[in-house]
């Protein structure tokens, strides 16, 4: 219903530029239209999230309650609204900082994220400087035995996760961490300060400038106590 509302908007506030002031008036303004439609889509989606949920918590739901469902309903509002008017066009830029903060997200000074994909803003931390790469996913639940368990996940200052990677609840970064493409940090894991990792799980970077040592990743046992 949303979706149509904005589209059926755009068309209307087009049509109406057409009939006072013509087609080339009306091209012209065409981005201006779009980009006021893209805002409001943001916006509908940032009320909705709040309306909903309010602020994600460190906990568990079972599958079937009211808490997975909202939730559902207010990522539902990214994936359709959000995402197709507005943040599939500015991945990249500062206005989708600017929207993951106001969805619940820490995010520090001169950071760079190129995904939309954090379902749970509230539990995301990325210190300053700190990169996310096209295509990646934070993950901040995890469904087990038909319970949803929400755990935080952080990049601290200078961490970077490539693009297309993963990252899994309870998960952390060290600062200048880096982590290669099409990678996955497994629950719980902290990659130390300063190493690089890559691979599906991670697994200690093969070109790690000589001398560097790498300690692995450790798991925290409060969050998994089950070794990766």
């Amino acid at each position: 219903l949303v979706v149509g509302l904005l589209g059926l908007a755009a068309l209307l506030a087009l049509q109406g530029v057409v009939v006072r002031s013509g087609w080339g008036v009306a091209a012209a303004l065409s981005g201006v239209v779009l980009l006021a439609t893209g805002v409001v889509a943001a916006g509908v989606t940032v009320a909705a999230k709040w309306a909903l949920v309010g602020r994600f918590q460190v906990g568990e739901h079972p599958l079937w309650s009211a808490a997975v469902w909202k939730g559902e309903l207010a990522d539902t509002f990214t994936e359709m609204v959000a995402a197709p008017f507005f943040a599939d066009v500015a991945n990249g830029t500062v206005a989708v900082v600017w929207w993951l903060r106001a969805m619940g997200a820490r995010i520090g000074r001169g950071v760079w994220c190129q995904t939309y994909w954090l379902p749970e803003a509230d539990l995301v931390r990325l210190g300053d400087g700190a990169t996310v790469g096209p295509g990646c996913v934070v993950q901040t639940h995890l469904f087990h035995d038909r319970v949803m368990s929400l755990d935080t996940v952080t990049l601290d200052e200078g961490a970077t996760l490539g693009p297309h990677g993963v990252i899994l609840p309870a998960a952390r970064l060290g600062a200048g961490a880096s982590v290669g493409p099409a990678s996955l940090v497994l629950r719980g894991e902290h990659v130390p300060a300063g190493t690089r990792w890559v691979g599906n799980p991670i697994a200690p970077w093969a070109a790690q400038p000589e001398g560097e040592q790498a300690t692995g990743p450790r798991i925290d046992p409060a969050t998994d106590p089950v070794p990766a």
